[in-house]
């Protein structure tokens, strides 16, 4: 299972939200690419960036930076964020980008998502974020009734490379990643999925290191990394020891 550390960047800073509220902002550094320079320094074999300005514009907001992180970390990053065209997909990809997220594009679009899929095989993630089992787009700004499960299995065997699964309620909070509903996701589908939102300490990384009936590609790690609350290397031990 690989531990992903988190970029997020909202106004070009590296941030965290708290529950997905755009109001709730802690400021973490003010050049996101020393960020991801870093976890990558200390041995990360990849890294989840997200445009936050983009995710509500539905246009990219801060692709300078990003395509910055892309050329200087030497491991592979996710980038997700108003990532809602061919045109912005073929920008990224084409350009250092290692798979692009599609998240409120998943809901709105499914012919355009399956295309993405078929013209890049493994390098399109769907990111499915949700309140209590449902999902929200938008920059989580929006709930839908659309079922997480429900629409994760509408993407089945079209070449999606994996599924980031976030609880918003526990995203930035540190309460715990939400075990039984990230397992749910994981058993129901045959796409790998990235568990995402809640990890406090080793024991959430424990805990999912020790779910049987399933596993896990990933766990995305953000303010508890920032904070000191884990160590990146002793998380990344811990999974390897373990897998």
């Amino acid at each position: 299972m690989l531990i992903i550390p988190a970029v997020d960047i909202k106004n070009g800073q590296c941030v965290r939200l708290a529950q997905g509220d755009f109001d709730r902002v802690t400021v973490y550094s003010e050049n996101p690419a020393d960020m991801a320079h870093l976890w990558a320094q200390k041995g990360a074999q990849r890294i989840h960036v997200v445009d936050l300005d983009g995710s509500v514009a539905g246009v990219p907001r801060n692709a300078p930076i990003i395509l910055e992180i892309a050329r200087s970390v030497n491991v592979p990053i996710e980038v997700g964020g108003g990532i809602r065209s061919m045109e912005t997909i073929e920008f990224y990809l084409s350009r250092g980008v290692s798979s692009v997220i599609l998240g409120t594009a998943a809901i709105q679009d499914e012919v355009f998502v399956k295309t993405a899929a078929h013209r890049y095989p493994g390098r399109i993630i769907l990111g499915i974020d949700a309140r209590e089992g449902k999902v929200a787009v938008r920059g989580w700004t929006e709930k839908t009734g659309q079922n997480a499960i429900d629409l994760a299995r509408r993407y089945e065997h079209c070449g999606i490379e994996a599924i980031v699964y976030t609880d918003i309620q526990r995203d930035g909070m540190q309460t715990g990643v939400n075990i039984e509903q990230t397992q749910a996701l994981a058993k129901a589908v045959t796409i790998p999925v990235i568990a995402s939102g809640g990890v406090a300490t080793l024991d959430d990384i424990d805990a999912l290191l020790a779910v049987r009936d399933c596993s896990f590609f990933g766990v995305i790690v953000g303010r508890a990394i920032y904070t000191g609350a884990i160590a990146l290397e002793e998380a990344m031990a811990r999974a390897q020891r373990t897998s």
